[in-house]
This record gives C-alpha cells, structure tokens and sequence, in this order.
C-alpha cells in the first residue's frame, strides 16, 4: 500500500475529483478526512467509504470553519502527511455580461481559498508532508468566457512556486494537478439532459488528442502518485491530466479527422 498510516485531509472530497481521491487513497492504506459544503452528499461520501472517512462539513470560503475542521481532522487522525486542495468552482463570466459579485466568487473560492486551506493545515503538517493543489487547463487554454476561472488556476500555477519555496526547508512538497475535461459535476451541470450531456461529451472530445474526456478516477491516481514517496523529489510541478490537450492540441480529432 501506497499510503500505509499516512493522514490526508481533502476539501471538496464528497463529489468528483475530491471523492475519487478520497476513494483511491483509503484503497492504499491512508487515515483520510474529507471536507464539503453539502450535508447530503458528505453523508453520501461517509456511507460510501465507511468508518476509515472522518467528514467535515466546512464552507472553504469560511476561513474559520477551514481552520476548525483541519484542527478536528488533525487532533483525530494525527499530523497530517497530504493535503490536497481540491474544492473549486465552475463558472462563465463572460466579458460586458459579468457582475463584480460573480468574478470575485469564483476567484474566492479557487484561489483564496486554496491559499487560506494551506496555511491552516502548514501548523498540523509533518516535515516531508505533500500538498497537492487542484489546477486546470484552463490556467492556459484562453477559452472565451472564462476569464475568472482562467485567473484563478493560473494564480493556483504560480502560487504553488512560491509555496514551495517556503515550505521547502521543512521538506514539505507543493505540486499542482491541472485536469482537462473530465467526467465530473462541473461538467455535468452544464447539460440540462443526458441527451446534452452526451452532445457536450462528442463535442469537447473533439479537442482533445486522445479523443476522449478524462475520468475523475485519472485524475485521482496523479494525485496518489504527487501523494506518495514515489514523488519524493518532485517540487513546484505542475502535471495535467488532459488527454494531450495543452501539450499537443494540435493533434485532437477536430485537426486531424
């Protein structure tokens, strides 16, 4: 196992990404705490994965609540080996149609949040620990009407560096998954019927190299690998999961077909 009697803390870990990790990381052995807005589906969350899950119902906006629920997590399971910030939110903002209330939500809870969850875990982290921050392709793509999304993650890009670089004298690893589309509830709520869904489904794989959207369990397994020792010696990365879509977009099915 490999996570055996490590402790992870996981926001956003009762839906999508967060809950595919949390899957995969009590799979190898990890003690894990999830956090979440919605009573219901960390309820789900709890039934699904049974009695090694602790839940915490905690608004990452809520600075406060962030910092109870990582204390909790840390005065239940131990001092904590993984945090992986992963809670985020969608969102179109299109230019001359965005009010200031809606570019600053998104840019609250994808970035200053993601700031103010590690600086709440840094006090209950072990030396060598790994923070794994959740990304997007989005941080590089420039696809229009994004504009709040895009600066979020491509703040989350540049602020992993620079906390790596304080937290690197402690031997504490800060890295960044970025996914591309992927089968998760940020994409599923953009379709009104699975009719939609699967129209979106052909559309956005169109422009993706493999032909195909990702999985959320793909996306889990970068972030057991940025999790694990395996990566030891790996400091301020940045790894997308995007089926080739910002290395080699050229190659996606809409250019070549």
């Amino acid at each position: 196992m490999r996570l055996k009697n490590k402790v992870a803390l996981i926001t956003g870990g009762n839906s999508g990404i967060g809950l595919a990790t949390a899957r995969l990381f009590l799979a190898e052995g990890a003690r894990v705490a999830i956090t979440g807005r919605n009573a219901e589906t960390l309820d789900a969350a709890a039934k699904e994965l049974g009695s090694g899950l602790l839940t915490f119902q905690a608004d990452v906006k809520d600075v406060e609540a962030t910092e109870r629920a990582i204390a909790h997590a840390a005065e239940r399971l131990g001092p904590l080996d993984i945090v992986f910030a992963n809670a985020g939110v969608g969102g179109s903002t299109p230019l001359g149609k965005t009010g200031l209330a809606a570019f600053e939500e998104v840019l609250r809870v994808n970035l200053t949040a993601v700031f103010f969850t590690v600086q709440a875990a840094v006090p209950h982290l072990r030396d060598g620990a790994s923070v794994v921050l959740n990304g997007s392709v989005h941080s590089v793509l420039g696809a229009p009407g994004y504009a709040a999304y895009a600066a979020s993650k491509a703040g989350v890009r540049s602020m992993a560096r620079v906390l790596a670089s304080e937290l690197s004298p402690r031997g504490i690893r800060v890295n960044v998954v970025s996914p591309g589309a992927a089968h998760t509830p940020i994409w599923s709520a953009q379709a009104s019927s699975p009719e939609a869904y699967a129209a979106l489904e052909k559309r956005i794989s169109r422009g993706i190299p493999l032909g195909r959207m990702g999985d959320a369990e793909e996306v889990a397994k970068t972030v057991l690998f940025l999790a694990s020792d395996d990566a030891s010696n790996i400091q301020a990365a940045e790894f997308f999961v995007d089926g080739g879509t910002t290395g080699s977009p050229m190659g996606a099915p809409i250019y070549l077909r």
